[in-house]
């Protein structure tokens, strides 16, 4: 039976984010597969390291008594200590602690990260943290067995630190929503296509700003939603947005659940894609797969994901244009769902995605 050890990640099932998604998806397509699939899940506190099962997935509790990045770190740490124990194969989602993978390149284990994005040139970060993650991507390159990239970019960007050869581009995956509880809507006062959305952290990269902005300019006869958490008492650009948002946008929070969050997809008018740093965008992927009528930042992650039929705005005015055509054009709108729909099937499905991962990881698995 073959094993495999995934890190770098707080846990399954997942409950935080895009990586969490993968890694739950992967490891149980590789159970069924008939791998042995352990993953190492953060805890908050105090204890011994136990392990239990999920589904069939071997996990690795570790307490940690620190929260943030701080607790990420140590956390880190620990699993990658513990895992100098673990047989078979290893793989690392993210390379934000890449310096601590050394031990197990010293031992000789084969592991496999997959690099993310390019973390350091988010505006989010101070000089301390971007010099962290500039220095960490660099030791990701040298001490991974073998790096995966989710998108093309990605992998030309990292073939300026080490070889092609080593980087296989691997994207990430999707589920495909063809039909949503409308009912879930009333919560909002929203009609179907009668609204456009926005799901991603508030942070500066990802233009909320700009697209609540250019939305807020005039009278639209439409809604906005914007999900996220925005923290307006402790975080001045968090205001800015809100501040800057016409009576039209509706800001509902973060939500979590799946149901709602695909209904918000599923019948919206349009999904707002502001991200300017990153590869393979999940929350693009995913609006992909709900059929969402794309209008993107201009920059090349965005355009290889999703694709020549999505429209694409450079700043402000542009944004403002693009809305001022496009949110009356029906027939447009649904040519671009229809588009959407094309490109996920083309090359996002979580069947591709995951196949071509057990592909990878079956041809590195260590011979005795």
């Amino acid at each position: 039976m073959k094993e495999i050890a995934l890190l770098g990640i707080r846990g399954v099932p997942a409950q935080h984010g895009g990586f969490e998604t993968f890694a739950e998806k992967l490891s149980l397509y590789l159970i069924e597969k008939g791998w042995k699939v352990t993953v190492y899940c953060q805890e908050s506190g105090k204890g011994e390291i136990y392990e239990s099962i999920w589904n069939g997935v071997n996990r690795v509790h570790i307490p940690v008594p620190f929260s943030g990045s701080f607790g990420t770190v140590i956390f880190d740490w620990k699993s990658i200590v513990h895992s100098l124990n673990q047989s078979g194969l290893l793989l690392t989602l993210g390379y934000n602690t890449a310096c601590f993978n050394l031990l197990q390149r010293m031992k000789s284990q084969v592991n496999l990260i997959n690099m993310d994005g390019i973390e350091w040139r988010r505006e989010k970060w101070g000089i301390v943290a971007r010099i962290w993650f500039w220095l960490n991507e660099r030791f990701g390159c040298w001490f991974g067995s073998h790096l995966i990239a989710d998108h093309p970019k990605i992998k030309e960007h990292l073939s300026t630190r080490v070889k092609t050869e080593k980087i296989t581009m691997i994207p990430y995956g999707g589920d495909e929503v063809c039909n949503a509880d409308a009912s879930l809507l009333d919560e909002y006062n929203l009609v179907p296509g009668q609204f456009s959305v926005i799901i991603a952290r508030p942070e500066p990269e990802n233009s909320f700003l700009q697209m609540v902005r250019s939305f807020s300019r005039k009278q639209r006869n439409h809604k906005l939603v914007v999900l996220g958490n925005f923290d307006i008492e402790r975080n001045s650009y968090h205001r800015s947005v809100i501040d800057s948002a016409s009576d039209e946008v509706i800001f509902p929070g973060a939500i979590y659940d799946t149901a709602t969050v695909q209904s918000l997809r599923f019948y919206a008018r349009f999904y707002f894609h502001g991200h300017r740093v990153g590869g393979t965008n999940p929350s693009l992927v995913e609006a992909l797969g709900a059929g969402c009528a794309v209008i993107a930042h201009d920059n090349h992650f965005n355009r290889w994901v999703a694709g020549p039929d999505a429209a694409y705005f450079r700043d402000e005015a542009d944004f403002c244009e693009i809305l001022d055509r496009l949110l009356p054009a029906e027939d447009i709108a649904l040519k671009m769902r229809a588009a959407s729909r094309t490109r996920f099937k083309d090359r996002f499905t979580w069947e591709q995605v995951l196949g071509e991962y057990e592909e990878l990881l079956t041809h590195w698995y260590p011979t005795k």
